[in-house]
């Protein structure tokens, strides 16, 4: 199994939200990143990053939400593109993993029109809420025609082992992380906003946009563990981890 890390665009934030005791003006730039997995079974996609009409009118994509994150980043710098550049279109994928429902994870779900959806049950109920606008489930982002294949416990994907997804909430009511075995490279562990920065996880301190602070930190103690055992946390966020990664054309497998 080959996996690749994919762009999905990019957001400017107030870097207090993350960071205790950071300058209320003082901004960050966060990457956002979508991974394909390449199994032997299908491929599967974990999060689908931003719209890339998110690029061009953030107001009219997002609304006020815009201002909150602030979209960085060009049309191409979206998940589908990225898949064109190894040459795959939105129909090769058959499942996409949703860790949550925040536009930037779930914004190119409507390409993949002939995939599984996969999200937490209790995700899927938080972002049909009335009111669930208010908290960052914009509609026109998460919703797709096929709808969703709900868990609402530990998943194997494939039953293999190779991909599973663990619920880990506390960012929201159904945040979910994939912890993804390769040969060669060996576990890593999907975080999503889970973890955004690896700071969040080094200080057991969730970040201020968080629905459960006591469900974060577990979840966060419980990606400590992982990492502890040998796996490699992929953070949500984090630039610094981007940055080194291998990405697009480039694989671990």
């Amino acid at each position: 199994m080959k996996m690749h890390f994919l762009q999905g665009g990019r957001l400017r934030m107030r870097r207090s939200i993350y960071i205790a005791g950071a300058a209320k003006e003082e901004t960050i730039d966060l990457p956002v990143h979508a991974t394909l997995m390449r199994h032997a079974q299908g491929n599967v996609l974990f999060d689908s990053g931003c719209n890339p009409e998110a690029a061009i009118d953030p107001q009219g994509r997002w609304g006020g939400l815009s201002r909150v994150m602030t979209p960085v980043f060009t049309p191409e710098q979206t998940v589908v593109s990225q898949l064109e550049t190894i040459g795959l279109q939105p129909d090769d994928i058959d499942v996409v993993i949703c860790s949550h429902l925040h536009p930037d994870h779930c914004g190119c779900n409507s390409y993949f029109r002939t995939a599984t959806i996969l999200c937490h049950e209790a995700e899927v109920a938080a972002a049909k809420t009335e009111g669930a606008e208010n908290l960052g489930y914009l509609r026109a982002e998460w919703e797709q025609e096929q709808g969703f294949q709900t868990f609402d416990t530990e998943h194997d994907v494939f039953g293999d082992g190779r991909i599973v997804v663990l619920p880990m909430p506390g960012h929201t009511p159904g945040m979910s992380v994939a912890r993804v075995e390769l040969e060669k490279d060996g576990a890593f562990v999907l975080a999503s906003d889970a973890a955004p920065l690896q700071v969040n996880i080094d200080t057991a301190t969730a970040p201020k946009n968080t629905w459960n602070m006591d469900l974060a930190v577990t979840s966060l103690g419980r990606l400590k563990a992982f990492r502890d055992g040998g796996d490699t946390i992929i953070c949500g966020h984090d630039d610094a981890q981007w940055q080194g990664l291998r990405k697009c054309s480039e694989f671990y497998e």
